[in-house]
């Protein structure tokens, strides 16, 4: 029989005053997500890989006019705080230092996918739709292929297109497209 429970979510603030008490250490990788402490997959050689490249076609291609974050903690809403494999952001001369980047401040977020596909495509999407963020792309490293997400409404995101080598990806903000094979070796 289940028996449906109260929960009890966690805030931003509290997740990081267990950080700074020590409960949680800078070598578990985990993330706040819907209140709740969510552990990360483990990155392979290949999902480290994509994020290195990520970040150097992004630091090519935009120059100075956005911040390419890698792996840093994004404030989405109260109760999650993801951490995702690359955000680009709206460009700020602290390098946002005096606070942590924003969902107004992402103009796009990037998942990296190997084993997180399902939780990338179900539970992440639908924080990033329901932040506001404008687009967010899942590199799906099993199939070679980009999945974009386009125009969040509420939880969900109204347009997802899935590209493939031979393909290319439009950067709308800075008018720009990339071939999707440029992040894949074939």
């Amino acid at each position: 029989m289940h028996i449906p429970l109260a929960q009890r979510l966690l805030t931003v603030d509290e997740y990081k005053k267990m950080a700074e008490a020590g409960i949680l250490t800078e070598d578990e990788r985990v993330e706040l997500l819907d209140g709740k402490i969510i552990e990360m997959s483990p990155a392979g050689n290949r999902h480290a890989a994509m994020v290195k490249r990520l970040n150097a076609l992004f630091n090519q291609l935009l120059g100075g006019n956005a911040i390419i974050s890698i792996q840093d903690p994004l404030m989405v809403d109260p109760h999650s705080m993801p951490e995702p494999d690359v955000a680009i952001l709206k460009f700020r001369a602290d390098y946002y230092e005096t606070g942590l980047p924003t969902s107004s401040d992402a103009l796009l977020v990037i998942e990296v996918a190997d084993s997180s596909l399902e939780k990338d495509q179900k539970v992440k999407s639908s924080i990033y739709s329901a932040a506001g963020i404008p687009e967010y792309w899942i590199i799906n490293l099993e199939q070679n292929e980009v999945e974009v997400y386009r125009e969040p409404f509420g939880r969900e995101y109204l347009r997802k297109e899935v590209l493939h080598s031979g393909s290319r990806l439009s950067l709308s903000p800075w008018n720009l497209e990339v071939e999707v094979a440029t992040f894949f070796f074939e």
